[in-house]
């Protein structure tokens, strides 16, 4: 009986770690080899899995280039850490790539792929950030779907938590609307898209882990954003969190004969075609 048992616990361990490396693998293919940069904009991003057996596979960050030389970056947060998370994250990534290459605005992305999401009859649902630079013009439109707000600072002391306007997580209102908020980077500094495994856990709220990473963000405005991600990462470490976390970072600088402003250009309402 012992032998049995003894048996029986050892199938059960290498079961268990095959599901394991099957969930990680799974993260590493789906999370992108490189981030796409200009002259002016660095970016960088780190990821962080949970502390815990299979809690693997909800968070992921990406960039990409977009026809006419803009560039796109999401990060987003997928409800559960198991294989199946692992695997929706998956579909959500690259359904928010195959509709911002035909879609300019970021909120109507976001409409477009709820949409899909919600006609594939999965149970999860995800929070997500998207942005759109223009590298043309210098402006930033992004949009919300129930996320963390992103940190922002710039090198002359202008700081903020971007609480701007967005709409429910993805795939779980049909028909959902996305408000587009605009600003236009004149000023060098840093942006950091994250996760709430970044700032929320059980040592403090998530207000407290913002108002971290704001001051961390604040010090290192426009610099090496490889070295900035790594610090802000170092937050989630303090939350005593056990969900994986994600840190996107873009370090920009200003256009040759900009004027120094970083406030919201304006806000657009719900994008056309997502009511």
């Amino acid at each position: 009986m012992l032998g049995r048992l003894t048996a029986q616990a050892r199938e059960g361990a290498q079961l268990n770690h095959a599901r394991v490396e099957l969930a990680e693998a799974l993260q590493r293919e789906m999370l992108p080899a490189s981030l796409p940069v200009l002259p002016g904009l660095r970016t960088a991003a780190r990821y962080a899995p949970a502390q815990h057996g299979l809690d693997i596979g909800g968070d992921w960050y990406d960039g990409f280039r977009l026809p006419e030389g803009a560039l796109a970056f999401s990060i987003g947060d997928v409800q559960g850490h198991d294989v199946a998370a692992a695997a929706f994250m998956g579909q959500v990534r690259v359904c928010l790539r195959a509709v911002a290459a035909v879609v300019t605005d970021p909120g109507e992305v976001l409409g477009r792929a709820n949409d899909v999401l919600l006609s594939m009859d999965c149970e999860l649902f995800a929070t997500c950030s998207l942005l759109r630079f223009d590298p043309r013009t210098g402006e930033l439109r992004g949009a919300r779907a129930g996320h963390v707000p992103a940190v922002w600072a710039t090198v002359d002391g202008r700081h903020g938590i971007a609480e701007d306007a967005g709409g429910p997580p993805l795939g779980l209102t049909p028909g959902a609307a996305y408000e587009v908020t605009r600003r236009r980077l004149t000023a060098p500094g840093s942006i950091v898209l994250l996760t709430d495994g970044v700032v929320e856990g059980p040592s403090f709220p998530i207000e407290a882990g913002l108002e971290r990473v704001s001051r961390i963000v604040r010090e290192r405005a426009g610099g090496d954003p490889g070295e900035l991600a790594a610090e802000v990462m170092k937050v989630a470490d303090s939350t005593g969190h056990a969900d994986d976390a994600a840190v996107l970072v873009l370090s920009h600088d200003a256009p040759a004969g900009a004027s120094l402003l970083h406030e919201p250009d304006g806000r657009d309402g719900p994008a056309p075609g997502t009511a």
